[in-house]
């Protein structure tokens, strides 16, 4: 080894002894007499003293510069009392610098790493080498490591063997656009990168592991935003085999909380945590990932507003619609611009405008107070509990619509008034999801979620219900306001699989020749299984309250879903793309 300690180990008790540090020029400061540096690596920082009686060494210390990397031989020394610097662990000794080498030089770096500035991100990304030693990056990746490795230590602990799937993979429909590769060998061919180890888990199942996980990366080619790493990610992927539902609740809430309770100073608010059905999350939250640290809930008014003088609310229920209302506490005191702000995100979102009283005095008081008539504004204002001071905002369309516009009205009210307690984490568990959906602009029937879901009622649900009634095996684990992870108890007969598939418009050979594998692995016997797979990189960034997912990767994409450290994406020979039969069509 170059050293006989790391810049992160001294203490008073070693004063007297040789030491042989490396490391890193964090700071330099020169007294005019003395130089002063403070070497860094990734253990910590030591102050070391270069004196004039050492002239060689002082000569070459005079021209050390910010993060040129040195090997100091010195002798450690107790600093006097009142010298002390407490905030550092090193801080009651330094090192009484003998001899110094110079190991590494370095040019200017294009922003202070000594300091925690702001800095602009995509100069942070080009040069991600260097912003990853500032000290609050180099905590991000052990902390990473740390919470991997209690995710991994608790799985074993619950008897889970893991499993590497395969990465080049083939394509499926799982909601979002594969990355594919070509195949040289088999010209005209692609690989999908797998957007999970869906299949593979499920073959493991099959294969007679009973418990799989893996911490798997996933590849998904989705527009990035500040939850949604672009690229890739990575998820604890679990599935077991002879399980119901509360088996993998059971199974996956202990670890949230020891994950919450051990990496964050958040408390969990309620355990076991809370279970709504989606129709149930919806209705009262206007989401399927509902916030529950505040409450504000959506309240439907459907009946009062079907025969009002409002014709904005009249006409909704005629066309078979709903009117939801969501009363705010203290809301009568907004200004005109936060109403107008919350008629934006209402817009947004799809309505037209955004309807509301105001109590004040007791009285209701809005433009549309005048076509619903005031009889009929308190009546409403009494049924959903509005009081003086309070504000009732409205959206009248379809329900789910309806509930969705309302849904972000609360979200944003929560923002303005700061409801969202940091110190909280509010977890719950959404189930019953729809199995199906209509998908207006292809006009059919689509997949809601996950198309390996086992459909409530089986074979008969599928031959005797209307698929945008028929429910699924599904659930989703939230927290704050983000979806951590979604699962379900699996489709395991090929008989219903078909089925399934067929009303979502996919004929037996296109299953055949998609998901071949696992409809041929299933007519060997296939276990009841299920699982989920909870997204480390989104559960870190809401537990450790990060701005953008970005923040807890080492080399993360930029919002344009580049990597502007190694220039990827980029352009290839074209030798590469003859190999491959590939030539690149000329935009239009």
């Amino acid at each position: 080894m170059l050293r006989t300690h790391t810049c992160g180990e001294l203490r008073a008790s070693h004063a007297g002894k040789p030491v042989t540090l490396c490391g890193w020029v964090h700071r330099r400061r020169d007294h005019g007499g003395l130089i002063f540096v403070d070497l860094r690596d990734h253990y910590g920082i030591t102050q070391v003293v270069f004196g004039p009686e050492q002239k060689e060494t002082f000569a070459r210390a005079e021209k050390i510069r910010p993060e040129w990397v040195l090997k100091v031989e010195g002798t450690i020394n107790k600093r006097k009392e009142g010298a002390e610097r407490k905030e550092n662990p090193t801080g009651d000794i330094e090192v009484l610098a003998k001899d110094l080498e110079v190991l590494g030089e370095s040019k200017t770096p294009p922003f202070e790493i000594d300091q925690e500035k702001d800095v602009n991100e995509e100069l942070r990304l080009q040069y991600r080498f260097l912003d990853l030693r500032r000290p609050t990056l180099q905590e991000m990746m052990m902390k990473r490591d740390q919470f991997i490795t209690h995710i991994r230590t608790y799985m074993h602990g619950k008897n889970f063997t893991e499993v590497q799937t395969p990465i080049l993979a083939n394509s499926s429909p799982e909601g979002a656009r594969d990355y594919l590769v070509p195949s040289r060998i088999h010209k005209g061919m692609f690989y999908a990168l797998p957007q999970a180890p869906q299949q593979f888990k499920q073959l493991l199942m099959v294969a007679g592991l009973d418990r799989y996980f893996q911490i798997a990366p996933c590849f998904r080619d989705e527009d990035p935003r500040a939850d949604r790493h672009p690229g890739e990610f990575y998820q604890l992927d679990l599935e077991m085999s002879f399980v119901e539902q509360d088996d993998i609740f059971d199974t996956v809430e202990p670890l949230m909380v020891e994950l919450t309770q051990t990496f964050s100073d958040k408390k969990v608010t309620t355990t076991p945590f809370p279970r709504l059905t989606w129709k149930e999350a919806v209705s009262r939250f206007g989401s399927d990932k509902p916030d529950l640290r505040y409450g504000m809930e959506l309240k439907e008014v459907t009946t009062h507003a079907k025969d009002c003088g409002f014709s904005v609310f009249a006409d909704a229920v005629k066309k078979g619609g709903t009117v939801q209302a969501l009363v705010v506490t203290g809301g009568a005191a907004f200004s005109r611009k936060d109403i107008d702000d919350l008629t934006e995100t209402a817009k947004i979102y799809g309505a037209k405008g955004l309807a509301y009283i105001m109590m004040k005095d007791g009285e209701p008081q809005s433009p549309i107070v005048k076509f619903l008539g005031e009889d009929h504004a308190k009546k409403i204002a009494k049924d959903v509990g509005a009081k003086s001071g309070d504000a009732v905002f409205f959206a009248a369309d379809k329900w789910q619509a309806a509930c969705k516009v309302l849904g972000q009205v609360r979200i944003e009210v929560a923002r303005k008034q700061k409801l969202t307690d940091s110190k909280k984490a509010a977890w719950v568990w959404v189930k019953d999801f729809p199995m199906y959906e209509w998908n207006e602009e292809e006009k059919k029937i689509d997949f809601s979620h996950n198309p390996f879901s086992m459909p409530q009622g089986g074979m008969e649900a599928l031959n005797s219900k209307d698929p945008t009634e028929i429910l699924a095996f599904q659930y989703d684990l939230v927290c704050n306001g983000f979806e951590i992870s979604s699962g379900a108890i699996r489709n395991h007969r090929p008989d219903i699989m078909y089925r399934a598939f067929e009303i979502a418009g996919y004929p037996h050979a296109e299953v055949d020749k998609r998901f071949g594998g696992m409809i041929r692995a299933f007519q060997y016997g296939a276990p009841p299984h299920g699982g989920i797979a909870p997204g480390i990189d989104r559960l870190m960034m809401v537990l450790w309250e990060c701005p953008s997912i970005r923040d807890i990767y080492a080399f993360p994409k930029n919002g344009r879903a580049q990597d502007a450290m190694m220039g990827a994406p980029s352009p290839v020979l074209e030798k590469q793309l003859k190999e491959l039969g590939i030539r690149i069509a000329e935009e239009e």
